[in-house]
């Protein structure tokens, strides 16, 4: 079985004792900036030049 509800909260209880709420602030701001670097790392890049016109044949 799964950790229930009760035992969620005495482990959340301990690890905000132990580290205190500042300190879980600011490891919950680098993860996210973590998160978003990664994130923005594996997207593929998209061209950084002039994009190319369209219609570029002569008319007849």
């Amino acid at each position: 079985m799964g950790p229930k509800f009760w035992e969620l909260i005495i482990v959340l209880a301990i690890v905000i004792l132990l580290f205190g709420p500042s300190r879980l602030a600011g490891l919950g701001g680098a993860v996210g900036k973590a998160m978003r670097e990664f994130r923005d790392a594996t997207k593929p890049e998209e061209p950084k030049g002039p994009a190319p016109e369209k219609g570029t044949g002569e008319k007849t």
